[in-house]
């Protein structure tokens, strides 16, 4: 008998067996479900029409209002009132809104809701996310959750494991965007389609729980079922500093068998920006060329936590954003906010000529808060660059990390800091 990898074991533990293969189906006992004010509405319909009254565990649910918060528009402030509502009506413990929250994957790490060891799904395909956590964390449809709501289980395919073994050590200023958007170059978004990424090596050490985070948020942008980091003693400080709760670490067996395995040697990365209209389409700065832009987004569930804000501070203090170029900065949680502006972080934004936003995932999506028009174009922070994604099926997104994304909206066009 082969051993097993992290996800395999995971699985393995929380469907009560002692041992899984891929390709098998299971059901798994959850430790945390998740949704937000577009997918839990879905779901509240589904388990209404199912007859449920109650759920499996009112402690282990948590539903965070983070789309369109606060609400734009009469559709989105019904969603927010119809999932308040139930949340009130099932006793639903974990229930956060505009102010005392902040987008649902920065927030849950931070609230110590999510931890090592941990079965999770959400009703969003960047659960995978905890991940960096050395959790087993996966986006489901609004059904599925619906039924996970009552039932604290959910099913799975055992997903094949692809091992990415990080070594070397990040030249200043590449962070974990860096290194994920040259790992989906490299692999295509199709690259691991239905896998578990994981993650370890001695490059592990240089990387902080941001860059992981981040790492494990874009797994599904190369079409993984999802992504996960070995634990470590950066993990243990983060999980000890956030979580009150015990974790349990897996770490994977070393006879454990993988899809296949890729060296990653992290001082080889530079600058990565994902060009129009795919996260695989990468080109390093050598072949970016003269790109105007119009709008530049830093923020989001990938790029909005405090070392990202700090990032774009750093390439911000004592400049100006570029004549006519809109630069929206978004803290990922409430939390984060108030850092920047104890910090200082805050005062250097607006003295850039940036606009800052209490949290929410507007932009990203195309919901608002940041539509591009016809043509115009915006470097952003986030996730994906699909056609029409943030605006006009005409514009285009190119996706970077923050100290791109605060140097390009210096000189109004894709720019590297050590330009500034």
């Amino acid at each position: 008998m082969k051993g097993m990898t992290m996800t395999e074991k995971l699985i393995a533990l929380h469907c009560g067996k002692d041992y899984v293969v891929p390709g098998e189906l299971v059901m798994a006992n959850l430790d945390m479900i998740l949704a937000n004010d577009i997918t839990a509405p879905l779901a509240i319909d589904e388990f209404e029409k199912a007859g449920f009254d109650k759920v499996f565990d009112k402690e282990k649910i948590a539903l965070i209002m983070d789309h369109f918060v606060p609400c734009k528009d009469i559709k989105s402030a019904m969603q927010v009132q119809k999932t308040k509502k139930f949340a009130a009506k099932i006793g639903i413990k974990h229930f956060y809104d505009a102010g005392e929250a902040g987008i649902e994957h920065a927030f849950l790490p931070e609230k110590g809701l999510v931890k090592a060891g941990d079965m999770i799904i959400g009703a969003d395909s960047h659960t995978c996310t905890y991940g960096a956590l050395g959790a087993f964390a996966s986006g489901v449809g609004s059904t599925d959750f619906a039924v996970a709501m009552r039932t604290g289980q959910s099913w799975f395919k055992v997903p094949k494991s692809i091992k990415f073994e990080l070594v070397g050590k990040p030249k200043r200023g590449i962070c974990g965007k860096d290194i994920i958007l040259h790992i989906i170059g490299m692999i295509g978004v199709d690259g691991a389609r239905y896998c578990s990424m994981e993650f370890v090596g001695e490059g592990l050490k240089h990387l902080n729980m941001a860059d992981r985070f981040t790492i494990a948020n874009m797994a599904i942008e190369a079409g993984g079922k999802n992504g996960i980091f070995e634990v470590d003693e950066i993990t243990k400080q983060y999980l000890d500093e956030h979580c009150s709760l015990p974790y349990n670490v897996v770490k994977a067996d070393k006879d454990a068998e993988y899809f296949q395995t890729y060296v990653i040697d992290l001082s080889k990365i530079d600058y990565q920006v994902a060009f129009p209209h795919l996260p695989e389409n990468i080109k390093k700065p050598s072949e970016w060329g003269s790109i105007p832009i119009d709008q530049v987004v830093i923020g989001s569930c990938t790029n909005g936590r405090y070392e990202d804000m700090v990032a774009a501070a750093e390439v911000l203090k004592g400049k100006k954003v570029a004549k006519g170029l809109k630069c929206i900065i978004i803290p990922a949680t409430m939390q984060t906010y108030l850092d920047c502006v104890k910090n200082g972080l805050a005062e250097i934004f607006i003295n850039a000529g940036a606009l800052i936003s209490t949290p929410t995932c507007g932009p990203c999506l195309g919901g608002y808060m940041g539509i591009l028009a016809d043509g115009e174009r915006c470097v952003s922070t986030t996730n994906r660059n699909f056609v029409g994604r943030m605006g006009h099926i005409n514009s285009e997104i190119y996706l970077a990390s923050p100290s791109v994304a605060a140097a390009s909206s210096i000189l109004g066009r894709l720019a590297t800091p050590e330009e500034i």
